[in-house]
């Protein structure tokens, strides 16, 4: 009699352990008791016992994770996201529920930081990229490179939207969505001006965009601003850079010889009027002057297609990767990561939505609503490689860098577009304006 009831107290506090414990094992008897105890005939197979602990481990008891992002919910990326993406997860993962909650974007910011004070934060979050290292630097974030599949992941993914997700020595994210920008030409300007095709250096830009103006009628170019969005392109493409690899000066970076060259060469380009005025806020829309026929060449991104298509569904769109400089044909990157919040009590299960939306099944059907996947290894799926415009941005991204992976970034780009207004407008040369960046950028890194 007293054996039965030890083994029952056995029983019922085995499973109140396994009541109690989200996804962890039972504890294992000590051998000695396993091999008193237990006889031949009902011990399980070493097989079925090693399949059994393998599906204890990875279960995952029933959760609720939040998800917030900042899809335009009127879209057709959140009606998929709602209607096919996060359904499907929740078949093939039936004890994880997902709340979505969508933000407005100039609100997101500000949420965020108001949740992590008041300790009320996401599971998930569709992020900005150039947020990332500044949550990171607040703790904010969870580090997903100690997960299993992360290494694997990584290899699939562009190297530049990757580089978005580190800080320090460690990632904090995973690459949802990509963008970068190419260089939109117009064919009819091009033709009339006796040029064959779009150009493909440096010379050839200078050359074209002066044979495009017609002054005060057409420019041969349009950029939008004088933002690092619009002028690192040119920087990089030129051999310069903004800081050193560890990011721990900018002097001889941003005002390098080569970074002073390249800022001096589109300056030069304006002031010679070969750049429209959108450059310093005047001007008319990039889509207008393109397709009206006043701007030759625009730096611009895959959101372009949808916006002059839908105001001007006649016009021709073609475009061109970045004139090779001497550092090269490289464009800036945009797009968003996906981040797990520090604070999150389901980790676990916020990782496995991740991995679900990175896989080359969602990136595709994400794909059909005009995000660009950040997997290279679908670049040469048909869908891909027969779109009207994505095997030449996937090009693009090849060589595509992240802007400042920092934590003060937003500060050093206003520093940035700053100094090169100054130069556009005439107020200091390119040198001094540069210098002048270098020293506002230093003083950013040492608050770090």
């Amino acid at each position: 009699m007293k054996k039965t009831i030890f083994w029952l107290v056995i029983i019922i506090f085995t499973l109140s352990l396994t009541l109690i414990g989200t996804g962890c094992k039972e504890e294992a008897a000590p051998a000695e008791e396993v091999t008193e105890e237990v006889t031949e005939e009902e011990a399980a197979p070493p097989e079925e016992e090693a399949e059994e602990a393998v599906a204890e481990e990875e279960a995952i008891e029933p959760v609720t994770i939040t998800f917030w992002h900042t899809y335009n919910v009127e879209s057709n990326e959140y009606v998929t996201l709602t209607d096919v993406v996060i359904p499907r997860f929740e078949d093939e993962n039936p004890n994880i529920t997902v709340v979505e909650q969508q933000i407005p974007y100039e609100e997101f910011h500000t949420k965020l930081v108001t949740g992590i004070a008041g300790g009320v934060v996401p599971d998930v979050v569709r992020m900005d990229i150039i947020w990332v290292p500044e949550f990171a630097e607040m703790g904010a974030l969870a580090s997903v490179d100690n997960y299993d599949s992360f290494s694997s992941i990584a290899e699939q993914v562009f190297p530049g939207p990757l580089d978005t997700c580190k800080w320090g020595d460690n990632y904090y994210g995973v690459p949802l969505t990509t963008n970068t920008e190419l260089i939109f030409w117009n064919r009819a300007m091009f033709e009339e001006a006796g040029i064959g095709g779009p150009p493909t250096t440096w010379d050839e830009f200078a050359d074209d965009a002066e044979r495009l103006t017609k002054p005060g009628e057409t420019w041969g170019l349009a950029i939008s601003d004088c933002s690092p969005w619009n002028f690192l392109p040119f920087i990089w493409s030129g051999g310069g850079s903004v800081t050193d690899e560890d990011i721990t000066t900018a002097t001889g970076y941003i005002n390098s010889e080569d970074s002073v060259n390249a800022v001096q060469f589109i300056v030069d380009l304006f002031n010679d009027g070969y750049i429209a005025d959108t450059i310093i806020g005047g001007g008319i829309g990039m889509q207008d002057g393109y397709a009206n026929n006043v701007y030759g060449m625009f730096k611009g991104g895959p959101w372009f297609y949808g916006m002059i298509g839908g105001q001007f569904p006649d016009a021709e769109i073609n475009t061109a990767l970045m004139p090779t400089g001497k550092g090269g044909s490289i464009s800036v990157i945009g797009g968003e990561d996906l981040v797990i919040f520090d604070g999150s009590a389901n980790k676990d299960a916020a990782f496995r939505f991740v991995e679900f939306m990175v896989s080359e099944e969602i990136q595709l059907i994400f794909a059909e609503t005009g995000q660009i996947p950040v997997l290279n290894t679908i670049a040469e799926s048909d869908y891909i490689k027969n779109h009207e415009f994505y095997p030449i941005f996937m090009e693009q991204l090849k060589t595509a860098k992240a802007r400042t992976v920092h934590p003060g970034w937003q500060e050093m780009d206003a520093a940035i577009k700053l100094g090169i207004e100054e130069a556009i407008n005439g107020v200091k040369t390119v040198q001094e304006a540069l210098d002048g960046v270098a020293s506002e950028i230093n003083t950013i890194i040492e608050k770090y």
